[in-house]
């Protein structure tokens, strides 16, 4: 038996029938490399025999009576993989677009919580012979780092690895009422106790924000609430649509050294170029730059392999409102710098450890009233959208021997910011998935064309600059003229 952690728990206390607390990754395999060629059976019995080694997988919850503390993880007795792993088929003709279709389909739908949070779903008939995974997980499980780590767990470094053997999956007391209440009451008194020396630290925190702000040399991060308003800034609904875009990880890289920047800078300008190009084609470029969270992992030492969630966030605005794309980038890592700074003020630890003070039911019952009166559209934005950026393996990976081609994470949307860009790199790419209400944004896919778009017109900025012929700079003030050129991305 595990108790989640408050950070854990408040996934699950957010959750409600429009917002899902799951994340997801699609990716594309090419079924040539494997040993007897591609079948459902193969990815199956490839889980099977890892199964035992990803104990998120074979866990599931039990609640608290009365909800007097989190719930806890519990291995199921009943466990049965054949209610994880699926396949479907995917339309004609079996391209991007139409294989996030289907992952916007199956993202919309949430897990069942009597059951291991997860499952899998392999998508056959894609083109070039190749097939499709999507994996979905619940957030109260894993975060960005320990996704990761469930990925060294799955996946191999070659098609033809030395088999692995099945292990059963130990069997676990499941704990009775009786025993669930002095569980809580156990834990309940030893948060008490961690009380004080929580709060202490929390007012040295505050002040060190105030004395850094009081500062007119201090670097400053941006604030909560601040946020302009853009079509996806709304309540949201059940129904998510997904969209994929990538770029060339050397030549990003090429950008950073060029720039002397950091690499989640650049990420965050190619995102920030996006959506000013998206909102400019539609008449709806606020004057005020867009607000983005930035989730940062807190994990240290033992933590690193651990399941669960180990994260806080920094408010980043992303100048979304300079046209000059070097002019954008610069912002954007002064921007990203100052919220590092106030975030290290705070404590990087603050939001996770406050997160233990969660009351399970008026977190729950407050997310629900939140959601259903539609209080999203009643205030200024707390932000415009999450943007997540998880390094990747420079190498490739095999699953049950077909070689991953690309991967594209997928982290869940919020009310009142129905829009989610996570990033990954993988070999020699850096993949986005857009996670998006359908109701909000039904074009996302023109904003994930958008990136490419961006990142050329960032990238070609940069070397000119690095070679001394960058062109006359653009205006830095938002011009409602202002056009662009749009490429199509293949299917």
């Amino acid at each position: 038996m595990q108790r989640l952690s408050g950070m854990d728990a408040s996934f699950l206390y957010l959750e409600t029938p429009t917002s899902h607390m799951h994340v997801a990754m699609v990716g594309i395999y090419d079924t040539s490399t494997m040993p007897g060629g591609y079948s459902f059976e193969a990815y199956k019995e490839h889980i099977a025999r890892r199964i035992h080694l990803i104990p998120p997988f074979t866990r599931r919850l039990v609640e608290v009576p009365f909800q007097l503390a989190h719930p806890v993880w519990v291995s199921d007795p009943d466990f049965d993989l054949d209610h994880h792993v699926r396949r479907v088929g995917c339309p004609a003709p079996g391209g991007r677009r139409e294989l996030g279709e289907i992952a916007g389909q199956i993202a919309s739908t949430p897990l069942d919580r009597s059951r291991p949070l997860w499952e899998v779903w392999v998508i056959e008939g894609l083109k070039q012979g190749r097939v499709g995974f999507i994996a979905k997980v619940h957030h109260a499980a894993i975060d960005g780092a320990s996704g990761a780590e469930i990925m060294t767990e799955l996946y191999d470094l070659e098609p033809s690895p030395e088999p692995i053997e099945p292990e059963p999956i130990e069997a676990e007391h499941v704990p009775t009422d009786t025993e669930l209440v002095a569980y809580a009451l156990a834990s309940r008194f030893k948060k008490y106790a961690d009380v004080l020396p929580l709060a202490s630290r929390t007012i040295a925190g505050v002040n060190n924000v105030i004395r850094n702000r009081q500062d007119p040399d201090g670097k400053v991060g941006a604030v909560p609430l601040t946020a302009p308003r853009t079509p996806w800034n709304s309540s949201i609904t059940g129904h998510r649509r997904v969209a994929f875009a990538r770029i060339s990880l050397e030549e990003t890289k090429d950008v950073k050294a060029a720039t002397d920047v950091k690499l989640n800078d650049v990420v965050l300008a190619v995102v920030a170029g996006a959506l000013r190009s998206y909102l400019l084609d539609k008449g709806e470029l606020p004057d005020e730059p867009l607000l983005a969270v930035v989730p940062v992992s807190v994990r240290a030492g033992e933590e690193l392999g651990a399941a669960g969630n180990k994260v806080s966030a920094m408010f980043c605005a992303l100048a979304t409102n300079i046209a000059d794309p070097l002019e954008r980038l610069a912002a954007i890592a002064a921007a990203t710098e100052g919220a590092k700074a106030e975030h290290n003020a705070v404590g990087a630890r603050m939001l996770t450890d406050w997160g233990e003070w969660a009351a399970p039911r008026t977190f729950a019952m407050a997310s629900r009233l939140y959601s259903s009166m539609k209080l999203a559209d009643m205030h200024r934005p707390i932000h415009n959208l999450v943007i997540s950026n998880v390094p990747g393996p420079p190498f490739p990976l095999y699953l049950a021997g077909s070689e991953m081609v690309a991967a594209y994470p997928m982290g869940p949307i919020h009310e009142g910011a129905g829009l989610n860009v996570t990033v990954l790199s993988y070999r020699d790419s850096i993949d986005f998935g857009f996670m998006a209400c359908r109701d909000l944004i039904p074009d996302v896919w023109d904003l994930a064309t958008a990136v490419p778009v961006a990142f050329a017109e960032l990238r070609d900025a940069a070397l000119a600059a690095a070679l001394d012929i960058r062109p006359a700079a653009k205006s830095k003030t938002t011009t409602k003229t202002t056009t662009k050129t749009t490429t199509k991305t293949p299917a």
